[in-house]
């Protein structure tokens, strides 16, 4: 069930009447609808891959319970690798088995040797990647001690399938998540407004922004060699405001729809394209994801400590092993090393924490040497989005090839409705831009402590879905195939 779908405007009323006006009284019962809603959320894709979601949320639950249990360290070494096995081998499985055994293939046929091994049409499970690493938060922290495993089997189930963020985030960690199952959730009516608010906002970035640029981004992407270096670039451009609009549109949605329910969820965006360098790009952007492979990856790897050989290492593991979750394609991984390339200077330079505060502080703009930060930072950025975006690493020097030509000067051979889609780009930085010192963009305009010009501009945007919505595509989100 996807957010932008008429079936998900009618079941997200239909449970939240029944979450509140029909099981208020009984925490547990409100459980247990999460439960019941979230396996029915995404069971309307495809059903048969509900018990992949069962079977490692028992798995977990049990690992869980034995580690409370066990003090031996040899076992409950023994339990937590029970859990990663299980969890990484079915991520494993799914995502990435066609794609060792093709290059399998291939590495052996260098040898002059030609061999044909089985590979599967396997189904990429929706959300495989989230909530996996989700319950490994769990099993993880319960380990190390900073999390006291539940009993409570039907909220630990509403944790690990919670309807909002099951297919594509936030990562919740256990720590955060979890102990709201354990408390009675009162209805705030300014907090549920917030959450509406927000999943406004959410729909304008995916149906206005991420599906309008979609429609160029494809089209150029998928006919590269036809198209000026100029057009190139606004390829690059527009599919780097897709990524961002679709998958920071589809958190908002999430944690709006959290909100509504009585839920905190982390926050997943925080205006990544307004960063002065790279490493404030990763803080700010899928900042779930990020702050997981820190915590359960980098720091236990030895961080940015130890010898610069070490920090090097660290620093390439981490981003190529997070390319490498996005799918089961090199060009995830050269863009994933590429970021590692951006990082390093930073790190080695003890410049990463540079950028810590909100740019350009309590002023309307920036100054000039931050903007030029800001361009340079998203310049980069969106080169490497080249490589995430491409069929193949082979499209993606050849799209470059393509922009480094005489035709980068010429004027883009586009329809005139994709200078439409810069303009609503311009207008949507505007609006990010004036709405950067909070959690989403509209969350406190000035405008809303006058009830006219505050109703104004909710029926402005709506009616900018309306007219300026790319319906006809009907695109799902990016990141649910990873």
């Amino acid at each position: 069930m996807f957010f932008n779908s008429i079936d998900f405007a009618i079941f997200l009323p239909l449970v939240f009447f029944l979450y509140w006006f029909v099981f208020n009284k009984n925490l547990r019962f409100q459980n247990l609808l999460i439960v019941i809603s979230s396996y029915v959320f995404y069971g309307w894709w495809d059903w048969r891959f509900l018990s992949l979601i069962l079977f490692s949320t028992v798995i977990d639950y049990i690992v869980g319970l034995k580690l409370k249990r066990e003090k031996k360290s040899s076992k409950r070494l023994f339990y937590l690798w029970t859990s990663i096995f299980v969890n990484i081998g079915f991520l494993g499985f799914f995502k990435y088995y066609n794609f060792f055994i093709d290059n399998f293939i291939e590495a052996y046929s260098l040898f002059g040797k030609e061999i044909s091994p089985n590979t599967l049409n396997i189904i990429l499970p929706v959300g495989i990647s989230f909530y996996t690493f989700q319950t490994l938060s769990y099993s993880i922290d319960v380990y190390r001690n900073k999390l006291e495993p539940t009993s409570d089997f039907i909220a630990f189930s509403a944790f690990v399938s919670f309807f909002p963020q099951l297919v594509a985030g936030p990562i919740e960690r256990a720590t955060h998540l979890l102990p709201q199952f354990y408390v009675k959730r009162n209805f705030i009516y300014s907090n549920a407004v917030l959450g509406l608010r927000q999943i406004l906002w959410g729909l304008f970035k995916k149906i206005v922004i991420a599906d309008n640029c979609a429609k160029y981004a494809n089209m150029i992407f998928n006919d590269s060699l036809n198209y000026s270096g100029s057009a190139l670039v606004l390829g690059a451009v527009f599919f780097a405001f897709q990524i961002y609009g679709d998958f920071s549109g589809y958190s908002d949605i999430a944690i709006g729809t959290s909100k509504l329910f009585g839920f905190d969820l982390m926050r997943n965006f925080a205006y990544p394209y307004f960063s002065r360098d790279i490493a404030e790009f990763w803080r700010r952007w899928h900042i779930s994801l990020s702050t997981w492979f820190r915590d359960y990856l980098y720091i236990p790897l030895g961080g940015s400590k130890g010898s610069l050989g070490k920090k090097v290492r660290n620093t390439f593991i981490i981003f190529v092993v997070s390319g490498f979750w996005h799918g089961a394609n090199w060009t995830f991984i050269v863009w994933g090393a590429l970021n590692a390339i951006y990082f390093l200077p930073l790190l080695l330079s003890n410049q990463n924490r540079k950028n810590i505060g909100i740019v350009a502080g309590d002023k309307i703009l920036p100054n000039l040497k931050e903007i030029s930060s800001i361009v340079l930072t998203f310049v980069l950025t969106t080169f490497a989005w080249i490589f995430f975006r491409a069929e193949s690493v082979s499209h993606a020097f050849g799209y470059i090839r393509g922009i480094f030509s005489k035709s980068l000067f010429e004027v883009p051979d586009l329809p005139m409705k994709a200078l439409t889609t810069l303009v609503l780009i311009a207008v949507f930085i505007m609006i990010e831009w004036f709405g950067r010192k909070d959690e989403f963009a509209i969350a406190d305009v000035r405008i809303y402590h006058n009830k006219l010009t505050k109703y104004a501009f909710y029926y402005t945007i709506v009616i900018s879905i309306y007219l300026f919505g790319n319906f006809s595509d009907n695109l799902e989100f990016i990141y649910f195939q990873f």
